[in-house]
């Protein structure tokens, strides 16, 4: 089989020739730092596992007074941002004594939202929310653009890169620095802390929230068809059970999730619902919304509660399952035995059966080169 064929037929419950085994986001820092800068297909090639390549490209919706920001330079997974007269990006430097910072400033015609990321080697996040008054949230219903897949370009790159693996998207996030999942864009923008009070506090502002960012993703979804991704990334980590109640997913999540998740079915799309946190209590809740495949699966040893083969069994016949794999403790500090023997472990709870693709639970920052060998040449051992 190529990477393809056994990266998809994993993907729709099938047995391929073997375990395919791929990685999550490469970080840059890894391969700056250890890799010598060399590209993500070249440390697929490198180590010999299923390549995934990621497609963000985004465009203005044709029927909306909206185009190309003319200041903008996509950065790491970033699609290019979309303006208009009424909803117009800048970006200010901000001094720091020891991070990189940055102000973004949302111009609308009423008021300017305005957000703060700071940055070290690895990673970015949030220091200032975009939305801090309940009522921030009408601006972006009124006056936010709305992105829409160039499917054009999206085909010419699947194109070029035929069948040497998976071709993986996302349903786009808000602008900067959103996320996929409705109640993962919210607490981005808003703060999952205040997000979770305000369930309580006042859920029908939440729940209006939720509905101006579901809208915003359905122009985005429908946007999809025609578009030749192999799967498309959904949902997120705020939404795991280490962080919120199976009731708040059950009435803040689920309800809106699953709308995306049929919109994408019918414009012909699969999705991997990504729940980087706890996900027993709701293995279920997540499978029942129909996503083709569930990531990330992260073991107790990363702050998660993954029992892998018992995941394996309540849902392992309804989705494909992707992750469980420990990073933290088998690709630094152990043996080469171990990190094989670990990545037995996860073929005989999740993989034995088909359905199954070996992968990190979620990114990594750090990692020992003999035990990437050792973990990619032991799952290319696990045939079917």
């Amino acid at each position: 089989m190529t990477s393809r064929e056994r990266l998809l037929a994993a993907l729709d419950g099938n047995r391929p020739d073997r375990l395919p085994v791929t990685t999550h986001h490469l970080m840059p820092s890894f391969l700056g730092k250890r890799m010598g800068g060399i590209s993500n297909d070249e440390f697929f090639d490198r180590f010999g596992m299923d390549p995934v390549r990621w497609v963000y490209i985004h465009k203005p919706d044709p029927q909306r007074a909206e185009d190309l920001h003319p200041d903008h330079s996509p950065g790491y997974l970033e699609p290019h941002l979309i303006s208009s007269e009424t909803w117009n990006m800048t970006s200010e430097p901000i001094p720091d004594p020891q991070y990189p910072t940055v102000r973004y400033s949302f111009r609308t015609p009423r008021k300017t939202l305005t957000m703060v990321l700071q940055s070290d080697e690895h990673t970015s996040w949030v220091t200032e929310r975009l939305v801090k008054e309940k009522t921030d949230i009408d601006l972006i219903a009124e006056y936010a653009t709305h992105p829409v897949a160039d499917v054009q370009e999206v085909n010419r790159l699947v194109e070029q890169w035929g069948e040497r693996g998976m071709v993986r998207g996302a349903i786009n996030g808000f602008d900067i620095y959103g996320q996929p999942g409705c109640w993962q864009d919210a607490a981005v923008l808003y703060g999952i802390e205040e997000l979770i009070i305000s369930t309580y506090d006042d859920p029908e502002w939440v729940r209006t929230f939720l509905q101006i960012l579901l809208e915003r993703k359905k122009v985005f979804t429908r946007s999809l068809a025609g578009a030749r991704y192999d799967i498309l990334e959904f949902g997120g980590g705020d939404a795991s059970s280490t962080v919120i109640s199976p009731q708040i997913f059950d009435r803040f999540v689920a309800p809106y999730d699953s709308q995306i998740i049929s919109l994408a079915h019918e414009v012909g799309q699969r999705i991997v619902y990504h729940t980087c946190g706890g996900m027993m209590p709701l293995l279920e809740r997540i499978a029942e919304m129909g996503p083709e495949a569930m990531e990330t699966f992260t073991p107790e040893g990363m702050g998660g509660d993954t029992d892998l083969k018992e995941a394996k069994a309540r849902i392992g016949e309804r989705v494909c399952m992707i992750g469980g794999f420990d990073q933290l403790h088998h690709f630094i500090g152990c043996t080469p035995q171990e990190t094989r023997r670990a990545v037995r472990d996860c073929f005989r709870d999740a993989g034995d059966r088909g359905g199954y693709i070996l992968a990190p639970s979620d990114h990594f920052f750090e990692a020992d080169l003999e035990l990437l060998d050792a973990f990619a040449d032991e799952a290319r051992r696990c045939v079917y």
